[in-house]
């Protein structure tokens, strides 16, 4: 899979599409790879919100309404 950049000139309204150099594929694995992490972070985190609040006995909207 080849990826692609795409650029618009707003002076003559050209649109560029080229593919990516060595350094943006790179910097783009990174993003992915950061990207997959904070989701995976961000789904156990409220696996584990949603088990404490399970075994709690109350909802998301009742523990909101204990902390405020």
């Amino acid at each position: 899979m080849e990826l692609y950049v795409t650029s618009h000139d707003s002076l003559t309204g050209e649109i560029i599409e080229r593919p990516m150099n060595d350094v943006e594929i790179a910097q783009y694995e990174i993003d992915q790879a950061t990207y997959l992490s904070e989701m995976a972070e961000a789904e156990a985190k409220a696996t584990a919100k949603a088990a404490l609040l399970d075994r709690l006995g109350i909802t998301a909207d009742e523990a909101k309404l204990l902390l405020s």
